[in-house]
This record gives C-alpha cells, sequence and structure tokens, in this order.
C-alpha cells in the first residue's frame, strides 16, 4: 500500500502537538527513590550514566545543526529549539541526579564541541543542493538515534522493575521513554515528507548514500572510549543478544527511503559493523582489564 501523502502543515502539526501533549519534566514530579543504591548501581550504572551524558549533549546537537542547516526551515528550528531541547535537557538533568543519588560521578558532557566532519559539510552547506542532503543526514540520523532511545528506555525499564525499584521505573524513566517516540516520528515523518516531495536529484540521494555509510556514528559515540561504552550498554541491556535484530530496528528508516532500490537489504552493513565493533571494544576492554567509570 502507498504510504500517504505528508504535508508541511502536517508535520508542522505534528510539532506543535507533541510540544502540547509532553512539555519537559519538572524534575520536583519524578520520584528518585532508591531502595538498594548499590544494586541499581551495579545492574544499570553504566546504562544511566550514558544515558544522561548523552541526553545532556542536546546544546551541542543544536550547535551541529545550525552548522549543518544555516538556512534552516521553522519547521525544523520550531521542533529541535521548542520542543525536543527541552524536552531532552530535563531527561539529562533527571538522570544526572539520579545517577548522584546512587553515588555516581556527575555526567561531563560536551556540549561545546563541534567535530570536523560536521564542520566540513557545514561550510559547503550555504549551497542549496548540499543543504538538502544535510537535512536528510540530520533525519536519518535523529531516527536511528532516538529509536535506539526507545529500546535502551524499554530495557531499562524492565530491569528497574525487576529489581523492584518501581518509583525509578515509573516516574523517572517511563516519563522519558514515552516523549522519545514522538522525536522519532518526526524525523521519520519529516524525511518521508522530503522524498515524496522530489526534494532531491537522484545525484543527491546518491551522494546522501556515499555520505550515510562513512560518517554513521552509534549515538553518544564521538571521543575514544566511547565505543566500548556503547558496547557496554548494549551488552548490558541485553541487546547485543540479537544484535542484527537491534541494527534492523534502528535503522529501518534508511533502509525504507534511502535503500529502498536495494531489495532484501534487511540490514544497512554500516550499522551492523558499528554495532560488532562497540560491543568487540566494550569485549576488549574487558579482556585487558579495563573498566568505563561506573
Amino acid at each position: 500500500m502507498p504510504r500517504a501523502t505528508i504535508t508541511p502543515q502536517q508535520l508542522r502539526d505534528h510539532v506543535l502537538q507533541l510540544g502540547e501533549k509532553h512539555p519537559p519534566i519538572p524534575l520536583d514530579s519524578v520520584d528518585r527513590t532508591v531502595h538498594d543504591p548499590s544494586a541499581v548501581r551495579e545492574a544499570f550504572g553504566p546504562v544511566i550514566s550514558y544515558l544522561s551524558r548523552v541526553e545532556l549533549e542536546v546544546d551541542r546537537n543544536v550547535l551541529e545543526l545550525l552548522t549543518l542547516l544555516p538556512d534552516v526551515d521553522e519547521t525544523d528550528r520550531l521542533f529541535f529549539a521548542d520542543v525536543w531541547q527541552p524536552q531532552e535537557i530535563q531527561h539529562g538533568l533527571i538522570l544526572d541526579r539520579l545517577q548522584q543519588d546512587l553515588g555516581m560521578e556527575p555526567a561531563e558532557p560536551n556540549t561545546t564541541v563541534v567535530s570536523p566532519k560536521i564542520r566540513v559539510l557545514g561550510a559547503l552547506a550555504h549551497l542549496r543542493p548540499v543543504q538538502e542532503v544535510a537535512r536528510l543526514l540530520y533525519y536519518l540520523t535523529g531516527a536511528a538515534t532516538e529509536r535506539s532511545a526507545v529500546l535502551a528506555y524499554n530495557r531499562l525499564s524492565e530491569g528497574l522493575e525487576r529489581l523492584g525499584e518501581t518509583a525509578t521505573a515509573r516516574t523517572v524513566v517511563a516519563p522519558i521513554k514515552q516523549q522519545e517516540p514522538g522525536h522519532f516520528a518526526y524525523y521519520r515523518l519529516a524525511a518521508t515528507q522530503m522524498l515524496q516531495a522530489g526534494l532531491l536529484a537522484p545525484w543527491q540521494l546518491r551522494l546522501t548514500q556515499v555520505l550515510r555509510r562513512r560518517s554513521f556514528a552509534l549515538v553518544g559515540v564521538n571521543r575514544p572510549g566511547q565505543e566500548a561504552d556503547y558496547g557496554r550498554v548494549v551488552q548490558t541491556l541485553g541487546l547485543g543478544d540479537d544484535l542484527e535484530g537491534f541494527a534492523r530496528d534502528i535503522s529501518r528508516v534508511e533502509r525504507e527511503l534511502l535503500w529502498a532500490g536495494q531489495k532484501g537489504m534487511e540490514v544497512p552493513g554500516y550499522v551492523l559493523a558499528a554495532l560488532r565493533d562497540a560491543v568487540g571494544a566494550h569485549r576488549e576492554r574487558l579482556a585487558t582489564g579495563g573498566a568505563a567509570p561506573a
């Protein structure tokens, strides 16, 4: 069945509804009561630490967006400035408070340093055809990131429930994970709308494929050691038990839109390779006696 046509107004309405239905979560609205801090820290400390850092790096993400999209349209700006950023920063602050309650160090997010790769692409983004490619890459990255977050928060919530930490599971993690699917939906709708409107010529789509293969990175992996940290999160949450299924899930938007012409492709190779490398880096760290901060 053909996908229904998405209009710019429908996309804007989605953003407005997200802002109305899901305001930023107040810090004083969550119950951070933890019955056994040592057990939670042992079981999920690295996961909470990783998620808090990634959420708090939203300010750098905004800088990257402004670098990539110098002529950003008003719907994108409304989404990332008025809805996404305020929600994500609260997620990070809440999780950071939680990890400190558990006796862990505060998060140390990178909020200011934009990567050289982003700067190079941004230098070309004043050219309209390049900016359209950058927009699609932004949507694809956002979709993979938010889908990863949904899966991670679902597993974390289940794990906390098993430990009997219902307050944390239901008032900290549950409200956060409730907001992530709306972000994913925005990226999926926006990417689909671009292609339906024919905004990219065939050469632009080919360029997007090349750049996506070469630039793909797992969420939060920007510095040495963070690849192994990500692998630890994957293993801790049990997502490594079906790594191909995890890769298939987080890449489904780009599979459907960017690689639709390649029938039979269930998982882009670069996504699965990045996940395998992360898990491998984590296992190598363990084998050599190294450890990430807990």
